[in-house]
Parts: structure tokens; C-alpha cells; sequence
């Protein structure tokens, strides 16, 4: 594998931005696109060169990146529920009897957080790529996606 050129910008005006995407659940392994509303936070930035890191707060939601379209998105919920099934014996549900000890399992396996740099003020992200929330838990939640911005 040979390396390729690298890309490097110094500048002054290097930039650190915050903002917030919000979404209301439902629970049951919710998977919804939240690409555009990220693509709105870089561009109410004007950050155009740099990275963008998405955090979710709370420990049964999770973020990565797929290919959103109802087939895959489908057989992305089957292959969690076959990993992590609902049905089986959890401890936490034992201690605590809340019904969700698997929500928090397939969070952890998941991620919590999410890197993507940025190159010309987009997301470096594959043709199919999209950026997706997933929320396992049992119940509907508001969830928080914190967005926070670096660069030129």
C-alpha cells in the first residue's frame, strides 16, 4: 500500500463549534438518518476543512454510518436482535427490572460516538453512506446527539 499525498492546512482561524441534534424515539431499535441535520450544523459552522465528532448521551442509543435503505436497515435490526436477543435472561434486568438489560448491551457493542472528517465543507462519507441514531431501549426517549466541530 503506498501512502498518498498528504493534505495539510495551517491557518489562524481554526474554529470550534458546538450544536445539538434532538430526536424523539420511539424504543425497540429505532434507526433514524440524522445525515442532514449534521450536514446543517457544518454548514452553520462554516467550517470547511477539519473533522466532525457526534456523541450520544445515554447508555442504550448509539451511533454509526449504513447504507439507509429499508432493506439493510432491516436486516441491520435483525442481525442486532440475533447478537443481543430481547428474550433471554439479562443481570441487569434482575437487579434493576427495567426490561432493558439488551438495549445497554447492544449500545456498548455499537458506540456511543462517531468521527467524520471534512473536506470542502461536506463529509467525507461512501456514495450509500449515511449517519445513523440508533436507540434500543424499551421505551420513547428524546434523544441528544452532541455535535462538535473543528477546523478551518
Amino acid at each position: 500500500m503506498v501512502p498518498q499525498k498528504q493534505h495539510q492546512i495551517r491557518a489562524e482561524g481554526y474554529t470550534v463549534a458546538f450544536d445539538t441534534i434532538s430526536a424523539n424515539t420511539s424504543g425497540r431499535t429505532d434507526i433514524i438518518d440524522i445525515t442532514a441535520e449534521v450536514e446543517g450544523a457544518i454548514r452553520a459552522s462554516g467550517i470547511k476543512n477539519g473533522s466532525v465528532l457526534l456523541f450520544i448521551s445515554g447508555s442504550t442509543a448509539a451511533l454509526t454510518t449504513i447504507e439507509y435503505e429499508s432493506g439493510v436497515v432491516n436486516d441491520l435490526r435483525m442481525a442486532i436482535e440475533r447478537i443481543t436477543p430481547r428474550d433471554i435472561d439479562y443481570e441487569h434486568d434482575r437487579r434493576w427490572g427495567d426490561g432493558n438489560g439488551y438495549s445497554h448491551v447492544r449500545a456498548a457493542l455499537v458506540g456511543a460516538s462517531l468521527q467524520i472528517p471534512l473536506r470542502e465543507g461536506r463529509m467525507l462519507l461512501g456514495t450509500w453512506q449515511q449517519v445513523v441514531l440508533l436507540d434500543f431501549d424499551n421505551r420513547p426517549r428524546k434523544r441528544e446527539v452532541q455535535v462538535h466541530l473543528s477546523g478551518v
